[in-house]
């Protein structure tokens, strides 16, 4: 039996130093927590976790600085069955953290990050990997201008391999001038509620309708929006929608939006319609928040 075709995530794994507190601390005060705990993470990082917890095959595509954390990293996708061959390590770096600060009882999350000088991959690397083994390649928009030439790469390989076909998809999560010549590298454009709202949309509908033109032809632009679901504009120019699923009670926000792209990733992946990724994104993101990390993603 042939493998399966992998998911490919490339951009950032971090450490996650995790404090859950009964409430948000003043400044210049001594708060004790209800919980601490490490955890990886980063965007990319994240939407492998719940790739492979939905049991899609992945692969993770970023750098690291060697050390003590790395190996704590590695150890955890270890855990999770994703492929780390592709991680660029750096040994005279510092690992990127973040320091959240996660609120039991609004499930905010408030995130410290610290990214020193760790380098991200370069068209360079990815032009030695074997593109035929993946069937789905998802980039977490950070250095664009080395970005944008590896997927020229795949669209490269598309085209003189039509059947063997990768689908593309690109995050615009920052409001950064730079990200955005993204905007027309996807088949599939994630872009956030803060940069919709950076410029100057107040809904994800008046978004996807001000920005789809600088997708590319036949692409399909997303914005989730927390509490209001999430939206989908393609060629066809139906606004498509799927409702919020939150949980009952609401624990722990960080990473859902990781976990809401790994979801649609996952569906447009096995040849699902767009409206079924925005439910099932929707569905998966609402039930990793009623829990800490990302395990409970198991659960049907």
């Amino acid at each position: 039996m042939a493998e399966r075709k992998k998911i490919l995530c490339v951009g950032l794994v971090c450490l996650d130093i995790i404090s859950v507190v009964e409430e948000y601390p003043e400044e210049d005060t001594d708060t004790r927590c209800v919980s601490q705990r490490w955890q990886r993470g980063g965007n990319a990082s994240n939407s492998c976790t719940v790739l492979s917890l939905l049991g899609a095959p992945c692969a993770f595509m970023g750098s690291l600085a060697a050390g003590p954390v790395a190996d704590f990293i590695l150890e955890d996708f270890q855990k999770f069955g994703i492929d780390v061959s592709l991680v660029s390590e750096h040994a005279q770096c510092v690992s990127p953290a973040s320091v959240v600060i996660s609120n039991i009882h609004t499930g905010s999350r408030t995130i410290l990050h610290m990214n020193r000088d760790l380098p991200d991959v370069t068209a360079q690397d990815f032009s030695r990997i074997d593109l035929a083994q993946f069937k789905w390649i998802h980039w977490e928009g950070r250095n664009a201008g080395e970005q944008v030439k590896m997927i020229q790469q795949v669209e490269t390989f598309n085209a003189q391999r039509p059947d063997q076909r990768i689908g593309i998809s690109v995050e615009i999560e920052k409001p950064r001038e730079p990200l955005y010549e993204l905007f027309p590298c996807g088949d599939v454009v994630f872009v956030s509620k803060d940069v919709a709202r950076h410029f100057g949309f107040d809904s994800p509908e008046a978004a996807l309708k001000g920005l789809y033109p600088r997708v590319k032809k036949g692409a399909v632009l997303i914005c989730a929006w927390a509490e209001k679901g999430a939206d989908a504009l393609g060629p066809d120019g139906l606004l498509l929608h799927s409702d919020a699923f939150p949980p009952e009670t609401l624990v722990d926000t960080l990473g859902a939006g990781d976990t809401f792209n790994a979801g649609v990733l996952h569906t447009l992946s096995n040849g699902g319609s767009v409206q079924d990724a925005l439910t099932f994104g929707c569905r998966v993101a609402g039930r990793k928040c009623g829990f800490h990390g990302y395990d409970g993603i198991r659960e049907k």
